[in-house]
């Protein structure tokens, strides 16, 4: 986009943070310290070897282009992980990466798309970059790969609408991007006779021109461009309409507001509120106490779940007894804002939160039309300041940015919100009201027109109607289009689950870096159609006659894909209605049995079980590192060639006897959970609170107190410290999926079942993604929902390290028709595979960590163990196909079960990823008459210390 030259005379100041002008009641942002780019593998720092900062401003609007060049001093090929947050506001609308030496722009993609397509094409040392929004206002850009000794250059463009401070709009360089780099140079835009105010700038031809090092320049360089206080209204046509921006002066002061005598107080205590501000949280609330004089406040603390409803009564303004109680809240849990119950008697409601929800429903419960709603957050930049604004607006109320200045944050909470009424004629849509300047004296309108001359008007604080026509043409669509998307974003994002698709048609109409959009830069032609992204630029007319080939081949793939995962099912059926021998196998055809009897133990964790041999097991070890390169398909074992001898036509009846499960004990034994377990288990929660601010960064302390208290009985209190997964690292589907995993063994499907949509959203390209929501989905009592994912897991295309899990998630899908009632809905399914095939034994296993290699052994009464060696026992006990390449999961069945104790292990041989939760986390099922009336489940979540780990999971005993 390119800016129309600003024909205003600015004004230049230069400030350190954080002096404002003094006629500003608006907070400013806070700059962010220096971003740097994070290489964890780097033996020195990347440097920043040359930055530059172009800047133009229009109307109010700055666009700012920085260029950085990233060193990579090491022998070694580097990833680089640039994060930094942006004020409220700022908006990403550009991305490029040097290519060949070229910068190459970025096209939009969805989110889990941009990560799977980046990770993939990664793993093959070519060329990707990926810019994602993590939470709030933070950006993460990926860059791959560093050169060893070379150099990458990025590129962001920056847009924003100014805020207004004093005379005119307030323009702040970002100059934090650049403060470190070796070489700097600046190019702003900046009329002719400009005063810089400064000696080190100089004005030449209307630009401001500079060049040094980062170490040179102030803390902040602050722009004010002066501007008449008077109404001004722009329309210009981009692509598929017009687009209108009014800039509209409205009052300064407001009517202090009348505060009721019955309110609620929504106080966020989850684990982020300890980032919070509360002695500056506590100031603001004597003012509104104060207010307000007599009256009551219903008080309900937020963590993973609300609290119960606590009432205080203020009496001249004292609320001394409510405060020590929120004195007493001690921020722990994850963070479900919106799962709370409105009271009919309240008239106003106050939130005091970061606005980071990361647990539970996204829409708030729904308000009485009288019911109002203000937030408040002191959080800085880690607030989502656009979900507390949406909410808060959405119920007449105001969302204030708690900063140093609480007078005017107490005049913002204490005054009459602006009331402003939309006409709209046929032909607008889409009108988004823009308040964040509205304390300074200005309103800003978006909207999208089918004409240029389509009436509209607007009235303000009760005041007459104003029409808005076009008072000045706007050349620039781009400009005026990208503000409205932008805007139209932000109003969305208030509910991000329940409107997720039409933000991302949006984000990728505009360009748009948000939620559920990232931009990515890809190398090759090749990359782009095999990932189906529409490049930009010189390679879009090529790919787009390619890809055209590309889709007609398509459906003839999903057949052929669809065809044979049926001839998969097919055999499988074979298998299941065959009759196994279940006597005493021949001793001298079974190398697997000579194994197992005779071959000295290995170290196991917790009880002892017989292992391969040490010469089977290197064997082994090595055909697994061969295996996660090569996954050659593994060879038949002699006791399949005797299993299959020994076959008699005809299904077996069901096993009618006695089956029961028994699991391994295991415990947490890391020291925090053995000084945890000394003393009274009432102090127990006590303890970790204790322990919790030097282990706020470890999932696993987490993980193990959760067990504790489950061991003592504190369910509520285990799942909210099981929670805190959810608050750890906000974009992080590894700790999630972990979380979703424990809530259901924990039997708390219902709160499993959010978990997994979000990490299904952004995990797309991993069926087990899909599995895991179906399962939840049918754990939850909702088997109809839990048939889509589950089918998608059988008919998506997936990368090869995925082959096998169409054949596991068909099982579960078959059962789950088979045996829900009222029938289910199947006609989205192919009738070819619904099939139920009941089995006595079923045990699957599945891990946390991407990249890694587990085995699932289960031993049988004649000593046979199937594992990925040995997937076909004697007396008929089938193992899925092996996984070397992380997540699993891996299946062992069993239709007809002989008498006996079965051993079930899991043998860990190692991963080639930084792990998530410090150790490998594995998540088994135990089921005894699979598909039956009879069915019973248990579930283990465990984790592994080391490599080359087997642990005993537990026994099934057949009588």
């Amino acid at each position: 986009m390119v800016f129309a030259r600003c024909c205003t005379v600015l004004l230049l100041a230069l400030a350190t943070w954080p002096a404002m002008p003094q006629a500003s009641r608006r907070p400013a942002p806070p700059i962010a310290s220096t971003p740097l780019l994070i290489a964890p593998a780097a033996e020195q720092p990347v440097q920043l070897r040359q930055a530059r900062i172009e800047g133009e401003v229009q109307a109010g609007i700055a666009q700012t282009r920085i260029t950085l060049e990233f060193h990579n001093p090491n022998q070694r090929v580097l990833e680089g992980e640039l994060q930094f947050p942006l004020g409220e506001g700022q908006q990403i609308t550009g991305f490029a990466l040097d290519i060949n030496g070229e910068l190459r722009e970025a096209v939009p993609v969805p989110k889990d798309r941009g990560r799977q397509v980046f990770e993939e094409i990664a793993r093959r040392g070519v060329d990707p970059g990926l810019l994602e929004q993590t939470a709030g206002n933070q950006f993460r850009l990926r860059v791959y790969p560093l050169p060893a000794g070379g150099s990458r250059r990025v590129q962001l463009v920056v847009r924003e609408p100014l805020a207004y401070a004093g005379q005119g709009w307030r323009w702040t360089l970002p100059l934090q991007f650049v403060a470190g780099a070796a070489a700097v140079e600046l190019d702003v835009q900046a009329p002719k006779g400009a005063d810089t105010g400064s000696a080190p700038f100089r004005i030449d031809e209307g630009r401001l021109h500079w060049q040094g090092r980062g170490a040179q320049l102030p803390a902040q360089l602050q722009w004010t461009l002066p501007a008449e206080r008077k109404a001004q209204v722009q329309v210009a046509r981009w692509q598929d309409g017009h687009y209108l921006l009014a800039q509209l002066p409205v009052p300064t002061s407001a009517a202090p507001r009348r505060v009721p005598s019955e309110v609620g107080l929504l106080w966020d205590g989850s684990g982020s509120a300890g980032q919070r501000d509360r002695t500056r949280e506590f100031a603001l609330l004597d003012r509104y106490f104060a207010a307000m004089g007599e009256g009551n406040v219903a008080l309900t603390v937020l963590r993973d779940r609300a609290e119960q409803l606590r009432r205080f009564r203020i009496r001249g303004g004292d609320w001394s007894e409510l405060r020590r109680a929120l004195m007493s809240v001690q921020p722990d849990g994850a963070s479900a804002l919106a799962q709370w119950q409105p009271q009919p008697e309240v008239k106003e409601y106050l939130m005091v939160s970061d606005g980071l929800l990361t647990y539970g429903p996204e829409a708030l419960p729904a308000l009485a039309a009288d019911q109002r709603l203000f937030a408040i957050s002191s959080a800085g930049a880690r607030t989502d300041a656009t979900r507390l604004r949406g909410w808060s607006e959405a119920h007449a109320g105001t969302f204030v940015a708690l900063g140093s200045d609480i007078d005017a944050a107490a005049r913002e909470l204490l005054s009459v919100p602006l009331d402003v009424q939309i006409d709209a004629g046929r032909g607008v849509q889409d009108v988004v009201i823009d308040r964040r300047s509205q304390a300074q004296g200005w309103l800003w309108l978006h909207a999208r027109l089918a004409a240029e001359g389509v009436p509209m008007r607007v009235r303000v604080a009760g005041g007459e109607w104003q029409a808005l026509p076009a008072t000045q043409k706007n050349e620039d669509g781009d400009l005026l289009a990208g503000l409205w998307a932008q805007a139209r974003l932000q109003q969305l994002s208030s509910d991000r689950r329940s409107n997720r698709e039409a933000m991302q048609r949006l984000s990728q109409q505009f360009s748009l870096v948000g939620p559920d959009t990232s931009l990515i830069v890809l190398e090759t032609l090749d990359d782009y159609l095999r990932y189906a992204i529409r490049p930009s630029g010189k390679l879009r007319a090529e790919y787009d006659q390619r890809f055209a080939r590309q889709v007609a081949d398509r459906e003839a793939a999903d057949r052929q894909r669809l065809d044979k995962v049926v001839t998969q099912w097919q055999q499988r059926q074979q298998w299941w209605n065959r009759s196994w021998p279940k006597g005493t196998p021949p001793q001298a055809d079974s190398k697997a049995l000579e194994v197992a009897a005779g071959a000295p133990p290995a170290p196991v964790a917790m009880l002892v079980a017989p292992a391969p041999a040490a010469a089977e097991m290197q064997s082994n070890a090595a055909t697994a590192r061969q295996r996660s390169v090569a996954r050659p398909a593994p060879a038949p074992a002699p006791m399949m060639e005797a299993a299959a001898d020994a076959m008699v036509a005809g299904p077996a009846a069901a096993n009618d006897g006695q089956l029961g499960i028994k699991l391994a004990a295991w415990q947490p034994d890391s020291p925090v959970a053995r000084r945890l377990r000394q003393g009274p288990a009432s102090q127990l929660y006590d303890r970790y609170l204790a322990e919790r601010a030097a282990n706020a960064d470890s999932s696993a302390f987490f993980l193990d107190v959760a067990d504790l208290l489950i061991e003592q009985g504190q369910r509520d209190l285990a799942l909210r410290v099981l929670s805190n997964l959810a608050e750890m690292d906000l974009d992080n589907r590894h700790l999630l999926r972990v979380l979703g995993y424990r809530l259901l063994q924990a039997d708390a499907p219902a709160l499993a079942v959010p978990v997994f949509e979000q990490v299904l959203a952004m995990g797309q390209e991993e069926p087990q993604s899909f599995r895991d929501l179906g399962l939840a989905l049918a754990a939850a009592g909702k088997p109809q929902q839990a048939l889509a994912p589950l089918y998608q897991v059988v008919v998506r295309p997936w990368d090869a390290r995925f082959d096998g899990i169409a054949l596991i998630a068909l099982d579960e899908l078959t059962n789950l028709v088979a045996a829900s009632k009222p029938r289910l809905d199947t006609k989205g399914i192919d009738p070819r595979l619904l099939q139920a095939m009941p089995l006595d034994l079923r045990v699957v296993l599945a891990w946390d960590a991407d990249n890694s290699d587990m085995d699932l052994w289960v031993t049988d009464p004649n000593g046979e163990r199937a594992y990925y060696g040995n997937r076909l026992t004697y007396q008929g006990g089938q193992m899925s196909q092996d996984f070397t390449g992380g997540y699993g999961p891996e299946q062992f069945s069993l239709r007809n079960a002989k008498p006996g104790k079965y051993k079930v292990e899991a043998n860990y041989f190692g991963s080639r990823q930084q792990l998530v939760t410090g150790a490998t986390t594995l998540m088994l099922r135990l089921t005894t008459h699979w598909g039956t009336p009879k069915q019973e489940d248990q579930m283990v979540t465990m984790r592994l210390k080391d490599r080359a780990e087997t642990v005993l999971v537990g026994e099934f005993e057949v009588r």
